[in-house]
Parts: C-alpha cells; structure tokens; sequence
C-alpha cells in the first residue's frame, strides 16, 4: 500500500501524533454538529508493523441527544477499520433537535 498525504488541519495535528503514527480525521456534515469527545483511534501495533496506511470512511447518525447511534463502513481496511470504530464507540456530539448523519474520515500513516 502506498502512503497517502493527508491534509490535516493545524488543530488535528497537535492531537493525533501517537507513537510514530499519525490518524487526520476529517468529517463531512459536521458543521451543524460539534464534537463534545472525539478520541483519536490507536494506530494498531500490527499496523504498524506491517507498514499498513490507509484511509477509513464511515458514516455515522448521530442522534438527537449527541450519541452515535449508527455506524456504517463505506471503506478501508480491515485492521484500520477495527481501530476506527472502537474509537467510534467514545465519541459524543452536542445535542441538537434532530438525528445527523456524519461521514468521517480516518487517515492513517506514519
């Protein structure tokens, strides 16, 4: 697999370094929903080991009182993927009145 170069923004960076790995995260949608917890996922050992980069997408509904109540993977692979969504599990969004769908994106690279 080839290395993607992600473009991250500068409040991204400062929190996603983890051990000589690095996970951008970018989300399409939230605009209307803030994050109040969005723990980065940890870039897996055997990630790392076998020098696996990659992109995971996900789409999320979001309920009305800010928790993930769906989750459906659009792609990446699978060892990333894994990572993505037990990170996933921790996020919390603002309330709001209604459900929200939300696409993220896991950029994973070291």
């Amino acid at each position: 697999m080839h290395k993607n170069t992600p473009l991250v923004s500068s409040w991204a960076c400062a929190l996603i370094v983890t051990a000589m790995s690095l996970c951008a995260l970018t989300a399409l949608g939230q605009d209307a929903r803030k994050t109040v917890s969005n723990p980065r996922p940890v870039y897996p050992e055997i990630a790392r080991r076998m020098n696996l980069t990659g992109v995971v997408k996900i789409e999320l509904v979001v309920g009305a009182d800010g928790q993930v109540k769906e989750s459906k993977v659009l792609g990446g692979h699978p060892i990333l993927i894994d990572a993505a969504l037990k990170a996933l599990r921790d996020w919390k969004y603002e309330r709001a009145s209604s459900e929200t769908k939300i696409q993220v994106e896991f950029k994973f690279h070291f």
